[in-house]
């Protein structure tokens, strides 16, 4: 679901992958059902053990409610979500609102948080920007 929220909401800020410390086969269809509620296709996820993760980590969100192994240094922000495998669509419901919420906030984050060095730099002391002819007139020799 997290993966979902992220993906739809947060694509100019985030690259999403989602993997679990134990996770199921497949995606439970209750899953994709609330999802597709919120107009959200889960598509082709499927759950994923940690060691798939590719890539450098700036972040985990920890939904498990276990500690995690040892891990490359990133981040760790821990939810405390219920796990709704195996309880009502209702049950599932409320989950999915929670994870929206959630991942929501953290869109909200970090779309707020202050620019890097190279982009706070003052206009002065960064590179000329080109100027580029969209006219498409021939260059002067």
């Amino acid at each position: 679901m997290a993966e979902g929220f992220a993906r739809t909401h947060g694509a100019d800020v985030l690259i999403v992958q989602s993997a679990g410390l134990a996770p199921a086969l497949a995606v439970v269809p209750l899953t994709h059902h609330v999802m597709l509620e919120k107009n959200i296709d889960l598509g082709d996820c499927y759950p994923k053990e940690l060691e798939h993760v590719e890539g450098d980590i700036d972040l985990i969100i920890n939904m498990s409610g276990h500690p995690l192994p040892a891990h490359s240094g990133a981040q760790v922000e821990a939810w405390d979500v219920r796990d709704p495998i195996g309880e009502s669509e209702q049950v599932f419901r409320q989950v999915r609102d929670q994870i929206e919420q959630r991942v929501l906030e953290l869109i909200e984050r970090l779309r707020s948080r202050k620019p890097v060095a190279s982009e706070a730099r003052p206009a002065a002391a960064r590179p000329a920007a080109r100027k580029v002819d969209t006219r498409r007139r021939p260059t002067r020799q």
